[in-house]
């Protein structure tokens, strides 16, 4: 099929990729996985890496998964045929030899091999049977002898989907940039100058070509490393168009109007705040004063509170649901896990029934009659907080006046599930108050980033007489002196948590596995009362469990990681955490806050299987150095990236491209103040960046 031809000077934004040579429908219909459907779309689908093709390394320097291009002699062919037929030509270049095996070939390509013969061959080093090897490496053949120098240049190495090769795209946006310099679909410079840091002031144009195509002469560690002016000057243009989407976001939040919940003497929130067993902290203060000055406004609170395990952000919620209660309007509160919307439903009673506040669980295992009962309390405003899981924004909850939402632990839900609640409280142009709440610490600057259509307040302290919590990591080789250490706290009157992390994918299959722990543990510790707790228990008998655990009957419970959050017996002391490797830093940091909470020393040990991956390894011992969930972000935001700390992945915001938030982070700043002048000077110009590199994902906020 031929493609038809580009409107001349049509452009890049509106030409569709069809337009480029060999694109039909079913190579269109590839490149729209890639959320490709135009020229531009194909422009700045950036490379993620790049091959470095720009110099030869000798054989004997090579290492296992290194990419690499090598040079040398034929020395030896062979066809091996064992549980596949497979060709294997050894190189060597008098430092060392290699092995280069070919799976696919036939007979004609195999006879193009002979010994003495000079070529050079790009690949992957791998490990194997008898030494190391490339498998199906690029080959350059010399006919004559004589190996030719170093391409040098950096091949770039895009995203892709099945069915579309590197060599594909490579070819697709070559033939962009061509088209590009020709203006045969022009591509506006949205971003003035001036806008621009000192030193970042590249054309666009020209920004991309250097990235698609490092010409010879580029600095190749600087490009590689993120340093170069070109790539940079994308990153800002990138970071821009994200922090335009959050100004976005927040615009339109800000044309709704909310309704206003002025400060009453002695009201209910005031009078819970002041019946507590014990004093809130400074910061717990602050952060109840910041809420309730936006409570205040007619405009939407849209306030992110951050606060690490234990800091207390219940408390805070429970004062702001309050506020709105004594106005005359409703609360709801969303928690990730049925296990911590029952915790928090039944803090929230204990605090409001004193009161007079009807509070009601949202639940979606409970009876057709109870969840009847609930929402006819929540339609006739009999009820006055609820508090659910994702159960709350179903359609068939209806609120008779929601006046607040609040979001426990923001990053489960990701940003379209707390839109849709927001929803139930949208009237005509009023909209409900939104608090976040995150017990994952955030460097401030990804906050800025990723949450820019939030205000942002951190509980920053913690309770008076908190000890640090003491990390220990021990191979499960010496489980035996773990089980000493479990029955050393039980004797002296203190409790422990056991938590089971499994590979398995079922539910199923991990409850049962938990269930062989829990039996096993309480063989090998006779006299400790075991209890056992997990996602697929009836909520009656999770209760029963946790009541137990809590008045100290329990002496060690065992459970899967449904207990990650919103568990609070200040008597336990001892948390152990099997197979820890497997599970990511804000878990683990999470777990690790389960204990602490009492006068006692506490300590976590975290119990890993070797060998260890790196990863697993940083992991554990960012663990160990550190209870500091500040720097236990930083290094998850190192290891795992922006969008799977913040759960964003999947709205395509913070699916960042070329920009790295701890990278360029100097670039901030000003990229904020770009956001600022350009959202008010130029709106059209505004709108175009954040199509271009966010696309579709900034309108999960319209409502």
């Amino acid at each position: 099929m031929t493609a038809r031809p580009a409107t001349a000077g049509a452009a890049a934004r509106r030409t569709p990729v069809t337009a480029l040579r060999g694109v039909g429908p079913a190579l269109a219909e590839r490149l729209a996985r890639l959320r490709i459907g135009s020229v531009q779309d194909l422009l700045f689908h950036l490379p993620l890496r790049y091959q470095d093709r720009t110099r030869f390394h000798p054989i004997g320097s090579l290492r296992p998964r290194a990419e690499a291009l090598v040079r040398g002699t034929v020395e030896h062919v062979e066809q091996v045929q064992r549980r596949r037929r497979a060709l294997l030509v050894t190189l060597a270049d008098g430092t060392g030899w290699l092995v280069l095996r070919f799976f696919h070939f036939n007979l004609r390509f195999a006879r193009r091999f002979q010994r003495g013969q000079s070529l050079q061959a790009f690949g992957e080093v791998r490990a194997g049977p008898t030494g190391l090897e490339m498998v199906h490496p690029e080959l350059e053949f010399d006919p004559a002898g004589q190996t030719a120098a170093g391409t040098g240049r950096l091949t770039p190495v895009y995203p892709a989907t099945e069915g579309l090769t590197q060599r594909t795209l490579q070819r697709l946006v070559a033939e962009a940039l061509e088209g590009l310099r020709k203006g045969r679909w022009p591509l506006p410079d949205r971003l003035p100058p001036a806008l621009l840091p000192e030193g970042l002031r590249v054309p666009l144009e020209e920004a991309l070509g250097l990235v698609h195509a490092p010409p010879p002469g580029t600095d190749v560690a600087a490009l590689l490393e993120g340093s170069h002016p070109a790539r940079r000057r994308l990153a800002f243009e990138e970071l821009l168009a994200h922090q335009l989407a959050m100004v976005r976001l927040r615009c339109l939040a800000r044309r709704h109007r909310a309704p206003s919940f002025p400060a009453r003497p002695a009201g209910l929130a005031e009078r819970f705040l002041a019946s507590l067993p014990f004093e809130p902290t400074p910061a717990q203060r602050r952060v109840v004063g910041e809420i309730f000055a936006d409570l205040q406004r007619p405009v939407p609170m849209l306030r992110l509170v951050q606060g690490d395990v234990g800091s207390g952000k219940t408390v805070v919620a429970a004062a702001a649901c309050l506020r709105a209660v004594e106005a005359g309007f409703q609360a709801a509160v969303m928690a990730p896990t049925e296990l911590l919307a029952e915790q928090h439903h039944g803090a929230f009673h204990r605090w409001m029934a004193p009161l007079g506040v009807a509070v009601v669980r949202v639940s979606g295992r409970q009876s057709a009659a109870g969840r009847r009962a609930v929402r006819e309390a929540l339609e006739t405003g009999r009820a006055a907080v609820a508090v659910g899981t994702h159960a709350l924004f179903q359609e068939a909850v209806r609120f008779a006046r929601l006046g607040l939402v609040v979001v426990d632990e923001q990053h489960r839900f990701g940003v379209h599930q707390r839109l849709a609640l927001r929803r139930k409280g949208t009237e005509g142009a009023t909209a409900p108050h939104q608090l976040i709440m995150t017990a994952t610490p955030i460097p401030r600057t990804l906050a800025m980033t990723a949450y820019g259509d939030l205000d942002y307040s951190v509980i920053d302290e913690l309770p008076p007489g908190r000890a640090p919590v003491q990390t220990v990591v021990v191979p499960d080789t010496r489980r035996d002196e773990v089980l000493e250490r479990v029955s050393r706290a039980c004797a002296a009157g203190r409790q422990a948590y056991w938590v089971c992390t499994l590979v398995e994918e079922s539910e199923a299959l991990q409850c049962q596995a938990a269930e062989e722990t829990a039996r096993r543990l309480a063989e090998a510790l006779p006299g400790i009362s075991v209890g056992l707790v997990h996602g697929r228990m009836p909520p009656a008998e999770k209760d029963r469990v946790m009541g137990a655990f809590k008045e100290g009957a329990i002496q060690l419970l065992v459970a899967t990681t449904v207990i990650e959050v919103g568990v609070d017996v200040p008597n336990a002391s001892l948390m152990i955490i099997e197979n820890a490797e497997r599970l990511g830093l804000a878990q683990l940091h999470q777990l690790r806050g389960r204990v602490g909470r009492g006068r006692a020393r506490s300590a976590c040990v975290l119990l890993y299987r070797p060998p260890l991956s790196e990863v697993a390894r940083r992991r554990l011992q960012a663990m160990r150095g550190t209870t500091d969930g500040f720097e236990i972000a930083r290094i998850d935001l190192e290891l795992r990236g922006p969008g799977e700390v913040l759960g964003t992945r999947q709205t395509g915001l913070l699916d960042l491209r070329v920009a790295d938030v701890l990278r360029d982070h100097d670039l901030l700043p000003e990229v904020g103040r770009a956001a600022h002048s350009l959202s008010r000077a130029d709106p059209p110009a505004a709108e175009a960046l954040i199509e271009r590199w966010v696309g579709e994902g900034v309108h999960f906020g319209e409502v």
